[in-house]
């Protein structure tokens, strides 16, 4: 019966997150326009979008951000992700592990590393189920299933305080979590689930012990609109609070003003981006990486050649996103944010 519900719960996940009504509004990166450079003085077939991330060359600096898992479809969304994945370069993550660890017969839900072998694999589990019986065994667990490179714990408190079967317990979770960042055996991620990580709560998180902050801010798919449209009675609060949260941008922007303070921050930059302008503009924020989730998601349910060509458009626009502005490397664009001006 738990395992059944917890199915329904990822269905009902993937049905709406994939759908318009999910969709939140702007993510920030409007405010911004890149100033062109007529004369770029590069040439554009010797464009670099390659990056490293967790110790691997990755082709691309955006990645496949985790997003929901755990039903049947999931095998198919993770086997077509992981397939482009590998072929492209580019890192992954997955969906939310839980069910898998509470019901182990669901772990081949999650297996990615058969067919992608060589990228940077991100494991997945909610933060706060420190408050509700796991422990750093269980978090080991998720990454030894799918032979990650590294752990990311989502903190969701707002999806979780509307979802029907939400935890919401988060008392008392940064001590704990520094004591899981000692045991698991790989670096643990810090992520948002579309809400934002401000200034102060990256500061309290590096404090505890975290390298790796996924921002994960307002503008893509709101997940307190998808629970209210899951439980009677709360769609208009799930709608009211589709509007809660730091737009992506700002959040980026917070995030980074900590890693130039802190140089082995790493900062992962997403929410709601959709096309290679607002990649190239995150990382002109100062994002290292940029993870992209829905879209991802809805070219994996129809095939990996889908996905494979969304890789491949977003790889084109930053590329001209870069040549338009004279950057010939990841590492240009992120240190000329003279690039961007705020639009009028």
């Amino acid at each position: 019966m738990a395992r059944n519900k917890i199915s329904q719960r990822k269905i009902d996940h993937l049905r709406i997150a994939t759908s318009e009504v999910s969709q939140t509004g702007d993510n920030g990166f409007s405010k911004y326009r890149f100033v062109h450079n007529a004369l770029p003085e590069i040439n554009f077939d010797e464009i670099d979008l390659s990056t490293t991330f967790l110790n691997k060359k990755v082709n691309y600096p955006f990645f496949i951000s985790c997003m929901t898992g755990g039903v049947a479809e999931g095998l198919k969304i993770n086997r077509n992700l992981a397939g482009a994945a590998q072929k492209y370069g580019i890192a992954m993550g997955v969906g939310s592990q839980r069910a898998a660890v509470e019901h182990p017969e669901l772990a081949k839900l999650f297996m990615a590393r058969e067919v992608a072998p060589d990228i940077p694999l991100i494991a997945n589990v909610g933060l706060v189920q420190l408050n509700y019986g796991f422990t750093y065994k269980e978090f080991q667990k998720c990454v030894d299933m799918i032979e990650a490179d590294a752990l990311a714990v989502h903190i969701n408190p707002i999806q979780e305080v509307i979802q029907p079967e939400g935890d919401r317990n988060f008392k008392g979770l940064l001590p704990k979590l520094t004591k899981l960042i000692d045991k698991v055996l790989v670096p643990i991620i810090a992520k948002e689930v579309g809400f934002g990580v401000s200034y102060d709560v990256a500061r309290r998180l590096y404090r505890a012990g975290i390298r790796i902050i996924d921002t994960a801010g307002w503008g893509g798919t709101s997940w307190a609109v998808v629970e209210g449209n899951r439980r009677d009675g709360y769609k208009e609060l799930g709608d009211l609070f589709g509007t809660w949260g730091i737009p992506s941008a700002e959040s980026i922007t917070q995030v980074s003003k900590l890693a130039k303070q802190k140089r082995d921050l790493t900062v992962l930059g997403s929410g709601g981006v959709r096309d290679g302008i607002e990649i190239a503009k995150a990382l002109a924020l100062g994002a290292d990486l940029v993870g992209i989730a829905m879209p991802f998601a809805k070219a994996a349910l129809v095939s990996q050649e889908a996905v494979e060509k969304l890789i491949e458009r977003l790889a084109m626009e930053l590329k001209v996103a870069m040549f338009g502005v004279g950057a010939k490397n990841i590492s240009e664009l992120k240190k000329a944010q003279g690039f961007l001006s705020l639009s009028a």
